[in-house]
């Protein structure tokens, strides 16, 4: 199976790669994976990563781009892969299915997870962060037993910006505007496969699973 996540911010995409890799047997691969490792590793792409995002600019697609290639020539992705963070504009799409095609590895397909807008709100807005053990509890959904305060460790809790509602609604316009296109183009490809994320992590799994298998 190979295979690309898509899907808003607070989808649940990173939590679904999780149990499909294991599912079908594939590694899971996020783009931001693959800078941690090369600037951990200072390959020349991740030298060359690292200075852009200390300079507070956007890792340029060609870097991307070849960091994508190199993963995916590795090993454990000749029985397939699933992308997760890549492609995120048309543009990378585009060079994607270019490697792809001289790889001779077509993909199977694109999963979309669909949510509306008010529920990815309630879903990221509801996070606390422990400051001490970097755990993440939900105010709704996980609560920990004192308001404020980690079960785990004690820390405080706290509120991350990325998490607060206005910054929420401005990422979901961004991905309206730079990765939602993506659905259309998968979708005339005929790779497209949407599902709505909005249910428990099990039942989102099985709807997934149902929909490939389909």
């Amino acid at each position: 199976m190979r295979l690309i996540l898509v899907g808003p911010p607070g989808a649940g995409k990173g939590t679904q790669a999780k149990f499909l890799s294991r599912h079908y047997g594939i590694p899971h691969i996020s783009t931001g994976d693959i800078f941690r490792a090369n600037v951990a590793a200072q390959t020349p792409l991740g030298l060359e990563a690292k200075r852009h995002m200390d300079g507070g600019n956007l890792v340029p697609d060609e870097i991307t781009i070849a960091m994508v290639r190199d993963r995916l020539s590795e090993g454990d992705t000749s029985g397939g892969f699933l992308l997760d963070g890549f492609p995120r504009t048309l543009a990378q799409a585009a060079a994607l299915d270019s490697m792809l095609v001289e790889m001779d590895t077509p993909l199977d397909a694109v999963l979309e997870f669909q949510v509306d807008d008010e529920e990815v709100v309630i879903r990221l807005a509801g996070r606390r962060t422990c400051q001490k053990c970097g755990h993440i509890w939900h105010v709704k959904f996980d609560p920990p037993a004192e308001e404020g305060v980690c079960d785990l460790c004690g820390g405080e809790l706290i509120q991350r910006d990325d998490d607060r509602p206005e910054t929420i609604r401005r990422r979901l316009e961004v991905y309206e505007e730079q990765t939602s296109p993506l659905v259309d183009y998968y979708a005339k490809a005929g790779l497209l496969v949407s599902i709505s994320a909005s249910a428990s992590v099990e039942e989102v799994t099985d709807r997934a699973v149902e929909a490939l298998s389909a």
